[in-house]
């Protein structure tokens, strides 16, 4: 039997409070949690840092940077699997949404043959000790691409798959909405003409009316029953809302506008932003700050999308920027979406919960990661 951990001298965050307590861990869970901070031999000290649960991000993008990091190269799988495990670990993220595309409109490549390698080398990194972060899968799945469903069928089944969103990124919908913002963007990152923007256009908004509908019924009959967190992608009405609820859909995934949000509150659904756009101070697209969100209660996770270290690095800004305490602000990168998304077993500082904890310091008012455990071992 291996010996204790034992963390003393922390500044503990647990779900109600925060105080200068120790941590006693066994065989992988929290045997037990205790207010006294005296030395205990064999322990590490913490030295007044704080020590809070594991993160836990129900949405990265992160990978897909690391597999194409020049539009014109394809890094191979299994090392950008890595490389993205050991970024999010670095960042204090124990457990890991690898969200993946199935199907894609735009240009660029996030091809289902991608998909396939991917999670063929998700578990390829598992089976052989290569990965030290806990990785399930979050299917992003955009209804307007013919092929989507037919796609889905085939990956959904993965044991892996935990979450799955229904998205819209047809230009002038949800995100993108304001077409003169989405058609500047392609023209900067992808160099095209006016006409080709324009084919382009016609195309996509002529898929959207043809298939959106029929392929969101396909998905959501697919899903029924399966247990399955699902969510609502980047609503932006109150319908869209309406809509996602009736479907039985619990979670409102980056809201758009504020009056989508409210729906989604209105309705109890779960809402989750991304940490980016908290440390940005506004949203890359235009949209909704996710600070205006939090000032009016209508946020309750919070995911690192395309940044890993802005999960951690945004809850602390919830705390200094609006006098949320501590203990609420971390809940919602740690406890909030380890709830939504069906893990009971961790995200918070509990006896018997999975010692997947990390130990934060503050540099120059940034919170940085100095240990990560998971299960326990230092990782």
């Amino acid at each position: 039997m291996n010996p204790d951990l034992v963390l003393i001298n922390a500044h503990l965050v647990t779900p109600n409070e925060s105080f200068l307590g120790s941590v006693r861990v066994r065989d992988g869970r929290i045997a037990d949690v205790d207010r006294a901070g005296r030395a205990i031999r064999g322990a590490i000290d913490c030295e007044g840092d704080y020590l809070i649960p594991g993160l836990v991000d129900v949405h990265t993008d992160n990978f897909e940077r690391l597999v194409r990091p020049r539009n014109s190269v394809d890094w191979p799988v299994l090392p950008s699997v890595v490389a993205h495990d050991a970024h999010m670990v670095s960042a204090g993220i124990t457990t890991i949404f690898d969200s993946l595309y199935v199907g894609f409109t735009g240009f660029g490549t996030r091809s289902f043959d991608t998909l396939q390698k991917t999670i063929v080398e998700l578990e390829t990194g598992c089976a052989e000790d290569l990965l030290r972060g806990d990785h399930f899968l979050h299917l992003r799945c955009e209804t307007s691409m013919e092929a989507m469903p037919e796609q889905f069928a085939t990956v959904y089944p993965h044991p892996r798959v935990r979450m799955v969103s229904l998205m819209d990124h047809t230009p002038g919908q949800r995100q993108w909405r304001d077409l003169e913002k989405y058609v500047a963007m392609e023209k900067r990152d992808f160099h095209l003409t006016e006409e080709e923007i324009t084919r382009f256009l016609e195309s996509a908004q002529d898929r959207h009316h043809r298939v959106c509908g029929p392929n969101r019924e396909k998905l959501l009959a697919m899903v029924d029953g399966e247990g399955l967190a699902l969510a609502s992608h980047d609503d932006t009405t109150e319908e869209h809302v309406h809509q996602a609820h009736a479907e039985g859909i619990t979670i409102s995934e980056f809201p758009t506008t504020i009056e989508a949000a409210q729906a989604a509150r209105i309705k109890g659904m779960k809402i989750v932003a991304g940490s980016p756009n908290l440390v940005l101070g506004r949203s890359h697209s235009g949209n909704v700050s996710a600070l205006d969100l939090a000032e009016r209660g209508l946020l309750d996770a919070l995911a690192s999308d395309y940044v890993p270290s802005s999960l951690l690095h945004g809850a602390f800004l919830l705390h200094e920027k609006l006098g949320m305490p501590l203990h609420e602000a971390i809940t919602k990168v740690t406890l909030a979406p380890a709830l939504m998304t069906g893990l009971n077993d961790r995200g918070s500082i509990d006896a018997g919960k999975r010692a997947d904890l990390i130990r934060v310091r503050r540099v120059r008012g940034f919170p940085w990661t100095v240990c990560v455990w998971r299960n326990g071992s230092r990782i």
